[in-house]
């Protein structure tokens, strides 16, 4: 008995020197571990992805700025096709009879004053015959268009009643915006009044070529927030609830959000709205020069020791930049010594800026820096800024023109003509007049000066067709037939 109780203790004690090891070899290991994870967790590069200066909650700029956006409904009148022989079919479908069947439309605003001007995009007004805005708050107002840019995609509208104290967003300084900062894009998509999504900023001076107009400005700044149909025309804020953009389109083949959105630079939106409130309409400058990004192909084929920058490919007659110093071959590198790395922050910048004002081009030639002055004009080649109510017909025309000289009229067999030297928008772009023709008539008055034109426009019906007739470059002759 001694001897079974004896082996008894010795295993019993056995069994516990055996449990004491495994306690301290193997579960004290594992607890070390699992404490560890959670250290590791926290110091995991994950943290690195948010930026340093991320806020806790957005809710003071979501705040700020919400009440600041308001849902626009427009009414806009379409006709319906009507198939009234089979015919049709093959010759086109006739236009219904009667003024057509209005069309809703919705999309998002910002005001950017207590007295009710208001901000949107230009495809959000389009066409529009009705307009009417409602507030966060509930209510609602008509409105009125006070004007547009194609170019930009921006419009000015205002609230039709005598209105105060209603909130407002100032803009702020897009350029002083990073790449990987936090925005908030505000706006009404769906019809989901007031909604606040939030991402960062993925990239700037973003041109995507949506805007179908000839002289047109895309310099966007394209984020990872969530924008859908109905937030164009909204807000896009920074952490601190400051106006930085306006939100204009997406990047998709759904027709729903699918990762990036792009915003008017607020810099821009706010010289439009400056120039639509004072001028009714934007007053444009124009380098004079055409022009291509510098990229590791045009690098290598023109021998060049650069691989950003604008490439000046030719410069308009009689030009700003040609009249200042600035030739074929140079390569902008910066504007009033802001860096120029391609094409879109040079067309935002110059787009900020009105006819005769000047700017410090700096360019690069023969790999020396040069600085050159240049005074920017407008699209008929002057410094000279029009009213809405002021435009002249050569001014809608858009382009540059001078009387032809006497080798021209000789080599054209032509005793006079106003010679088109560059097309920049207007009826010229939209009829695909082409620079290098020569108007020598317009609804069969002759034309000898560049005044003539204006003058001719004075008196053009608005109900009847426009016809400028001309020669070609090739020595053709041709006319261009449109309404007015």
């Amino acid at each position: 008995m001694k001897n079974i109780a004896k082996l008894i203790l010795i295993s019993a004690f056995g069994g516990m020197i055996t449990l004491g090891l495994y306690k301290a070899f193997f579960e004290k290991q594992n607890s070390k571990t699992y404490i560890e994870a959670p250290a590791q967790v926290n110091q995991s590069p994950v943290n690195y992805s948010i930026p340093p200066t991320a806020p806790d909650n957005f809710v003071e700029a979501a705040q700020k700025s919400v009440h600041s956006v308001v849902h626009v409904k427009t009414a806009v009148r379409a006709r319906v096709p009507v198939v009234q022989s089979p015919l049709d079919f093959f010759f086109g479908v006739p236009q219904a009879p009667g003024e057509g069947q209005l069309q809703l439309g919705t999309g998002s605003g910002v005001i950017i004053s207590g007295d009710g001007y208001i901000v949107t995009n230009n495809h959000v007004i389009d066409k529009a015959e009705e307009i009417l805005v409602s507030l966060n708050s509930g209510e609602e107002y008509s409105a009125k268009v006070i004007g547009t840019d194609p170019t930009t995609d921006i419009a000015l509208i205002k609230i039709d009643d005598e209105v105060e104290g209603l909130p407002y967003l100032n803009f702020s300084n897009s350029d002083n915006i990073k790449v990987g900062e936090w925005v908030l894009a505000v706006g009404n998509p769906f019809n989901l009044t007031s909604t606040v999504t939030a991402g960062i900023v993925s990239a700037k001076a973003r041109n995507i070529g949506i805007i179908n107009e000839r002289a047109a400005i895309e310099s966007f700044i394209q984020t990872d927030a969530a924008v859908n149909p109905g937030n164009s025309g909204g807000a896009l804020v920074n952490t601190r609830g400051e106006l930085v953009g306006i939100n204009s389109a997406i990047s998709t083949r759904t027709g729903s959000f699918e990762g990036y959105s792009f915003a008017v630079p607020s810099n821009l939106a706010e010289k439009v709205v400056a120039d639509l409130k004072e001028y009714g309409t934007v007053q444009r400058a124009f380098l004079g020069v055409s022009i291509s990004d510098v990229s590791q192909r045009l690098a290598d084929e023109m021998n060049l020791d650069v691989n950003s920058g604008v490439f000046v490919g030719g410069l308009s007659e009689n030009g700003a930049a040609a009249e200042a110093g600035i030739q074929e071959g140079d390569i902008i590198v910066a504007v009033d010594d802001r860096e120029v790395k391609k094409m879109a922050q040079l067309q935002e910048i110059i787009g900020g800026k009105r006819p005769g004002e000047k700017v410090k081009v700096s360019v690069l030639r023969d790999q020396d820096r040069e600085d050159f002055m240049v005074t920017l004009r407008n699209v008929n080649g002057t410094t000279k800024r029009y009213k809405k109510e002021d435009l002249q017909f050569l001014t809608l025309l858009g382009g540059s023109f001078r009387e032809v000289n006497e080798k021209e009229r000789q080599a054209y067999r032509i005793p006079y003509g106003v010679k088109i030297i560059d097309v920049k928008s207007g009826i010229l772009a939209d009829q695909e007049i082409p620079a290098g023709f020569i108007i020598t008539q317009i609804n069969q008055k002759p034309i000898k000066t560049v005044q003539d034109i204006n003058e001719i426009g004075k008196s053009l019906p608005r109900d009847k067709p426009v016809i400028i007739f001309g020669v070609l470059p090739n020595g053709r002759e041709k006319y261009y037939a449109f309404g007015f």
